[in-house]
C-alpha cells in the first residue's frame, strides 16, 4: 500500500506531503490544476520513465519519496533481497523510495536509503503500482499481453513454466542434432583428403624430435670425412706410440730413482699417473668419435631421404616437423569422428523426437487450460458489464492456433461488440472512451487475483460517462477498493462522492509564480468540491443539496 508521498520542487509543485489510506482514495481539481503532476511524480519515483524536464523553474533539483507498506510475503521483499537491499531497521514493513532529478538532468536513486539503479525501481514498481487509464494500450489493450493476462487470470503459471522447460529441451536437442549434422558435413567434405593424409602421416610415422636428430647426423656423416684423419693423428699421438707411450717411459725412469730421491719424487710421480689417466679417457672419447665417423654412404642417403620427407611432409600441411605426430592424431580422431558420427546423429534425433513430443504434450495441455479459463473468463466479465450499464455489450476471449514458442502455440485476443448483432472486434477499435473506460475496469475487477498486493491507480478513466452510469463505475471502483487501496484521479462527482478519503488538487499564483497543492477534504469541504464538480464555476445550494445527497446515498451504500 502507498502510504505517503512528498514531492519537492518538481513542476509547479513546490512542496507537497500526502498520507493516502487503505480504501478508495479520490483526488479532484480543475483540469490544469496538477492532478497529473502527482502521477508524473509517483512515476518518477518508481523509475518509469516520462517527462524529461520535471524540476521546477528556480530550483536546482527536484525530489520524490514514497513509502510503501509492505505485507510479509510481498514480491517486493524477493526484489529487495536480490539487489542486496537491507530492510528498513526501524520497520521492516516499511519500503522507502526516493528519487533526485537535478537541473542538468542526473538522476539519482534511494532504496531504503541505499543507492539503487533505476532497474531495480522498475521492477520494484511492477510489484508495488499498477496503473489504468483509458488509453490503458501498454497494458489491457496491448494485444501482445492478453495471454499473459489470461494465464494469470487462469493460475497457469505451473503449465507456462512446464512449456517454457520442454521449449528450451526442444531448443537445445534441435541446436545439438544441427551442429552434429554441421560436423559431419564439414568432415565429410575433406574426407578424402584426410583418409589420404592420415595414410601418409601413418606411413612416414614421424617421431616428436626426430628431425633435429636426422639433421644432426647427416650434418655429421657430410663432414666425417674431412675431420677423420686429423682425428686418427690425434689418437695416435695418445695412444701408447704417442703421449702415453712418452709418460709411461717417463714413470718407469722415475720410478728406478725414487728410492735415492727420498720422497722428492713422490708427487711428481702422482701427477704422471693422473695425466696417464685422462690420457686414457682421452683416448677412449676420440676413438669412440673417431667410431662414429665410419659409415656407410648408403647411411646418408637413407638419412638424408628420411629427413627431406619429414621437411615435406610438414610443409604440405604448414606445421612444424615436430607437430607432426600430434597433427596425425588429431586427423585420425576427426575421422574416427565421422565414422561414429552416424551413430552419433541417430542418437541426437531420437533426442529430438523425445523433445518435440514433450513440447507438444505440455503446450496442447496449455492450450486445453487455456480455453476453458476464456470461457471462465468472458463468463467473468458477462456477470460484471451489466452493472456498469452494459447490458448488450458482449465480451469474448478468442484463443487460435499460433507458431510454437516458449509461451506455448495460442494466439490471445480480447474482442467485444458493443451492440447486438455486430462483429466482435479489439476493444480499442469497437468502443466509445466512456465504454473503453467501463470494458477496462470490468477487465480488471476480472483480473484481479487474491492477495494482489498492488496499489491500483485509476486516470480519469471515468471520462465520457455520467449520470447513473458514472455512479456505477463509482461504486465499481469502490468495491474494488475493499480487495485493497485504489487512487483514482476524476472529474465525476458521482465517482468522487464514492471516495473513502478526498483530496482536492488546487493551482494558485503567488509572486508571480504558479504554483500547486493538494487539499485534504474534511465532509463540508467534500460538499462544496462535489457541488462545483456538478454545477462549475458558480456554486449554487441547489448544487450543495445535490453533492449532499450524492455523498448520502454513496455512504448509505
Amino acid at each position: 500500500m502507498l502510504r505517503a508521498l512528498e514531492i519537492r520542487d518538481m513542476l509547479i509543485i513546490e512542496r507537497l506531503d500526502l498520507a493516502f489510506r487503505p480504501g478508495l482514495n479520490v483526488l479532484t481539481g480543475e483540469t490544469g490544476a496538477g492532478k497529473s503532476i502527482l502521477l508524473d511524480s509517483l512515476g518518477f519515483v518508481l523509475g518509469w520513465r516520462g517527462r524529461a524536464e520535471l524540476v521546477r523553474t528556480g530550483a536546482d533539483r527536484g525530489e520524490v519519496t514514497a513509502v510503501f507498506d509492505l505485507a510479509p510475503g510481498h514480491p517486493a521483499h524477493a526484489i529487495l533481497a536480490e539487489a542486496g537491499i537491507d530492510p528498513n531497521e526501524d520497520d521492516p514493513s516499511e519500503l522507502i523510495l526516493r528519487r533526485v532529478n537535478y537541473q542538468d538532468g542526473r538522476k539519482t536513486a534511494w532504496i531504503n536509503d541505499r543507492r539503487a539503479s533505476g532497474e531495480t525501481l522498475r521492477a520494484l514498481s511492477d510489484t508495488l503500482v499498477e496503473l489504468h487509464g483509458q488509453q490503458d494500450d501498454k497494458g489491457l489493450l496491448n494485444p501482445r499481453v492478453h495471454r499473459t493476462l489470461l494465464d494469470d487470470f487462469a493460475g497457469a503459471e505451473d503449465l507456462v513454466a512446464r512449456v517454457r522447460s520442454a521449449w528450451s529441451g526442444r531448443r537445445e536437442a534441435r541446436s545439438a542434432l544441427a551442429q552434429a549434422e554441421a560436423r559431419r558435413d564439414k568432415l565429410k567434405a575433406e574426407e578424402d583428403f584426410l583418409r589420404h593424409a592420415v595414410e601418409e602421416l601413418s606411413k612416414l610415422d614421424p617421431q616428436p624430435g626426430e628431425e633435429t636428430q636426422l639433421d644432426a647426423q647427416r650434418r655429421l656423416m657430410q663432414s666425417g670425412e674431412k675431420i677423420r684423419d686429423g682425428i686418427a693423428k690425434a689418437l695416435n699421438a695418445i695412444s701408447s706410440q704417442g703421449a702415453e707411450g712418452l709418460i709411461s717411459e717417463a714413470m718407469r725412469r722415475l720410478d728406478n730413482a725414487a728410492e735415492q730421491a727420498e720422497g722428492r719424487l713422490d708427487e711428481p710421480l702422482a701427477a704422471l699417473e693422473r695425466a696417464q689417466e685422462a690420457l686414457g679417457e682421452a683416448e677412449s672419447g676420440v676413438r669412440d668419435f673417431l667410431d662414429a665417423l665410419r659409415f656407410d654412404p648408403r647411411a646418408l642417403e637413407e638419412t638424408e631421404e628420411r629427413l627431406f620427407a619429414i621437411r615435406a611432409m610438414a610443409r604440405k600441411h604448414n606445421v612444424l616437423a615436430d607437430d607432426l605426430p600430434v597433427l596425425a592424431q588429431d586427423m585420425a580422431g576427426r575421422l574416427a569422428a565421422l565414422d561414429a558420427s552416424e551413430a552419433d546423429e541417430g542418437r541426437l534425433r531420437a533426442a529430438v523426437k523425445a523433445a518435440d513430443a514433450a513440447y507438444l504434450e505440455a503446450a496442447e495441455a496449455l492450450s486445453a487450460f487455456r480455453g476453458e479459463a476464456a470461457r471462465r473468463l468472458a463468463q467473468a466479465m458477462a456477470a460484471e458489464l451489466p452493472p456498469l450499464k452494459m447490458e448488450r455489450a458482449v465480451f469474448s476471449v478468442q484463443v487460435t492456433a499460433a507458431e510454437p514458442g516458449p509461451e506455448g502455440q495460442d494466439d490471445v485476443r480480447f474482442v467485444a461488440a458493443t451492440n447486438p448483432g455486430a462483429p466482435p472486434g479489439p476493444l480499442d477499435r469497437i468502443a466509445s472512451g466512456g465504454e473503453l473506460s467501463r470494458f477496462l475496469l470490468a477487465l480488471k475487477v476480472c483480473l484481479l487475483r487474491e492477495g494482489d498486493a498492488k496499489t491500483m491507480i485509476f486516470d480519469e478513466i471515468d471520462r465520457g460517462v455520467g449520470g447513473a452510469t458514472a455512479a456505477a463505475v463509482g461504486r465499481r471502483l469502490a468495491d474494488l477498493a475493499h480487495e485493497g487501496q485504489v487512487l483514482v484521479v476524476t472529474h465525476s462527482p458521482q465517482v468522487a462522492a464514492l471516495g473513502a478519503h478526498h483530496w482536492r488538487v488546487e493551482k494558485r499564483v503567488l509572486d508571480g509564480m504558479t504554483t500547486s497543492r493538494v487539499v485534504p477534504l474534511e465532509p463540508q469541504d467534500r460538499v462544496d468540491e462535489i457541488a462545483r464538480m456538478l454545477a462549475g464555476e458558480t456554486v449554487t445550494e441547489a448544487a450543495r443539496g445535490a453533492a449532499r445527497e450524492l455523498l448520502g446515498a454513496a455512504h448509505a451504500a
